[in-house]
């Protein structure tokens, strides 16, 4: 995942240099959100993928030498029971309701949702296998 990790870092990278330049020379703040967000999720796709990476390292579909056998297994581990589904989407009708009534809401829903995002990612970090 180091290689999508860095691809989509590259694209966050280029969505942030031309939400600044757009910003700077158009003065439009709604295409400049539209940008800014999409600089955003770039980010979020980036930071997930470099922390696959650095939890199970290189899969075989990154190793020229590997087998079609290589791959076979469990696909993933899926916890039984987690809150953090449920975080995020809480997190995500505060802040979409904010948008509606205020920044100071917005602001709450996404704090609330950005600790669903990072509990969902981060809840088995030190699992052993």
């Amino acid at each position: 995942m180091k290689v999508e990790a860095f691809l989509f870092g590259g694209v966050a990278a280029f969505f942030a240099v031309t939400a600044g330049l757009y910003g700077w020379w158009s003065g439009d703040p709604t295409g400049t959100a539209a940008l800014v967000i999409a600089f955003l999720m770039g980010g979020v796709v980036s930071f997930f993928c470099t922390v696959q990476y650095r939890r199970k390292g290189r899969r075989p579909q990154d190793r020229r030498d590997a087998e079609v056998a290589d791959a076979s297994g469990p696909l993933e581990f899926f916890p039984p029971k987690s809150a953090w589904p449920l975080v995020t989407a809480v997190g995500a009708a505060i802040a979409a309701t904010g948008v509606v009534y205020g920044l100071w809401l917005f602001l709450i829903g996404f704090g609330v949702l950005a600790r669903g995002v990072l509990g969902m990612v981060f809840q088995y970090v030190h699992r052993q296998e």
